[in-house]
């Protein structure tokens, strides 16, 4: 599944199907099945991932999520990457830069969040809000926002180098979707708390910030850092997708096992005699 959603050359996000389910020929209850099947693997993975960087591995995997609001990303967090032991994972979610923030470099927050050896880093939202919403809203000069695109493919490349398997994510929902999540919330008094009157203002630039993420997926999609889109307005399958890319990047790592650095059969005869 995870080989359809990948961004190649010549990807244009308006043809995608934000209905569709590519790789997946089945029902919501279905799916949901494989999803906890996937939950056991996606769970053992990330074991040795950790256990492995216990006895000296420095690899590690970051999955960058980006979407427009109500897309899912909180339901990625729970249904997905919440399958996972908690002390193995590291979220961070990127708000408005505070002051000190904005004082320096637009990536040095982003640093400073970079998930550690043996972990499942998750960014919710990124530093590609820089070149989204600094575009869009028009909060950097227009030559800044350029130079960003190629800050952003160096940072990222440096951290591939240095043992991260990235992958972005793209939840790719439309405005009529969208429109029907918004209505919600305000229908339904306990999602009023996750309602934002700002998500109406935004809603009024969706063909910009449609514009603005077909241009990151042009200049920063990598080897190093691939882009995958996701049609999200089945929220079943946005889940089912996230994992399969996940997984397959953590099969790509490949953890093992660590060997012990004791001798296991003296340990054991220590053991029976106490």
């Amino acid at each position: 599944m995870h080989e359809l959603l990948r961004v190649r050359p010549g990807f244009q996000l308006d043809q995608v199907d934000t209905r569709s389910t590519p790789g997946v020929d089945a029902d919501k209850k279905t799916a949901e099945r494989l999803l906890a099947e996937g939950a056991l693997h996606l769970s053992a993975l990330q074991e040795r991932l950790f256990a492995d960087s216990r006895a000296g591995d420095t690899r590690r995997l970051l999955l960058v999520l980006q979407a427009m609001d109500t897309a899912g990303k909180g339901g990625i967090l729970r249904h997905v990457v919440g399958a996972v032991d908690p002390q193995g994972v590291q979220i961070a979610s990127f708000k408005k830069p505070t002051a000190e923030e904005r004082s320096h470099h637009f990536l040095w927050r982003i640093e400073k969040r970079l998930p550690e050896a043996g972990m499942i880093g998750v960014f919710d939202r990124s530093h590609y809000e820089d070149v989204l919403i600094g575009r869009v809203r028009q909060l950097a000069p227009a030559d800044e926002i350029e130079r960003r695109y190629d800050e952003i493919r160096a940072f990222e490349q440096r951290v591939a180098d240095d043992g991260t398997e990235i992958v972005k994510v793209m939840l790719h929902i439309s405005s009529a979707e969208q429109k029907a999540r918004l209505t919600e919330r305000l229908e339904r008094p306990d999602k009023h708390w996750k309602y934002n009157p700002g998500d109406v203002d935004e809603r009024m630039l969706w063909a910009e910030y449609q514009a603005a993420y077909q241009l990151v997926l042009d200049r920063t999609d990598a080897p190093h850092a691939p882009w995958y889109v996701v049609p999200a307005d089945h929220k079943w399958y946005a889940r089912l997708a996230v994992q399969a890319i996940l997984l397959a990047a953590l099969e790509r790592i490949d953890p093992q096992w660590p060997a012990a650095d004791y001798d296991v059969e003296h340990e054991k005869e220590r053991l029976a005699a106490t």
